[in-house]
């Protein structure tokens, strides 16, 4: 695969469905803009519908031609969850790209509707949780994918089973809690994509990270007094939601893209620049964790992935 990919490298997406989670701001916006401007038709998924028209109005008036539609999911709760994955059955019969982005990042402790630490919570669950639910239409598409948004933060994370969710804040960190989350996003990516491969499943999964980009993401690390200097440098330093959207829209578009691979900036640190396949941590790779995180997973969510009979490579 070439360096320096660029959207001009998309290939056409007509007659493809494609759902991205989070597509009213930042990388989810950016990278659902450009599956239209390529003839996808686009689902954005989005907790905030009146927020979700704007961007979709705004999509519309660049695209003309743009087959897109919002949809109503909030990522904390299974309930809404459920809504979604019946709605979307029943508008479509396809879904040849499923993009998992949306996320909150070092936020204060707090629960989800069904009591799930919040970044743990909306991050991983609820994105695994949603996976599952469209699992039949992923594994009914020839080819379809499953790209799931990590971040460089992974590296602050770790699994600790004995205290997943942070009970009543014990131990608690917002740093912490949002590195658990990404680094449950890439554990996530890569026992579904073992688990494809042993049920010979015409699917893959891939994940992505944006770098360092301007989104709205940070909002809450932004409350932080020492923090608030940065906003005023991060354009400096940053790059736009644009060039930050590449890496899922290589994993999501690329024919060359191979299952299990991990997509970022190729710059310095992996901060900018164009999407390369990258490299996470020793922890990501960890083939036990990942499979007893899927098991606590399905549990806690009470969405397990039946088509896949429960297998996965050792």
């Amino acid at each position: 695969m070439s360096e320096n990919w660029t959207t001009d490298k998309i290939p056409d997406l007509t007659g493809k469905v494609i759902v991205v989670t989070g597509a009213n701001s930042g990388i989810g916006y950016e990278s659902a803009k450009e599956f239209a401007r390529k003839g996808a038709r686009t689902i954005l998924a989005c907790r905030d519908l009146e927020k979700a028209q704007t961007a979709l109005d705004q999509i519309q008036a660049e695209i003309p031609h743009a087959q897109a539609e919002i949809m109503s999911i909030d990522l904390a709760s299974l309930n809404s969850i459920h809504r979604f994955g019946e709605e979307v059955r029943a508008r479509v019969d396809q879904l040849d790209v499923l993009v998992n982005n949306a996320g909150i990042m070092m936020a204060p402790y707090g629960t989800t509707e069904d009591g799930f630490e919040r970044q743990f919570g909306i991050n991983h669950l609820g994105h695994f949780a949603l996976t599952g639910l469209l699992l039949d239409l992923l594994l009914e598409t020839p080819g379809s994918r499953v790209v799931t948004v990590s971040s460089m933060g992974h590296h602050l994370g770790s699994i600790n089973f004995d205290n997943l969710m942070y009970e009543e804040g014990k131990g608690y960190s917002p740093a912490g809690a949002y590195g658990r989350s990404k680094l449950a996003n890439l554990l996530f990516t890569y026992e579904l994509q073992r688990r494809y491969k042993a049920n010979g499943a015409d699917a893959i999964a891939v994940a992505a990270h944006p770098g360092s980009a301007n989104t709205n993401l940070s909002r809450y690390l932004y409350d932080r007094w020492y923090i608030k200097p940065f906003r005023f440098v991060e354009p400096l330093i940053a790059q736009s939601a644009a060039m930050g959207a590449l890496p899922i829209l290589r994993a999501a578009t690329d024919p060359g893209v191979e299952g299990g691979q991990y997509f970022g900036p190729g710059g310095f640190l992996e901060q900018k620049g164009h999407p390369v396949v990258v490299q996470s941590n020793s922890a990501s790779h960890d083939d036990a964790v990942a499979r007893q995180l899927w098991e606590v997973s399905e549990e806690l969510t009470g969405v397990r992935y039946t088509k896949l009979d429960g297998l996965s490579l050792s």
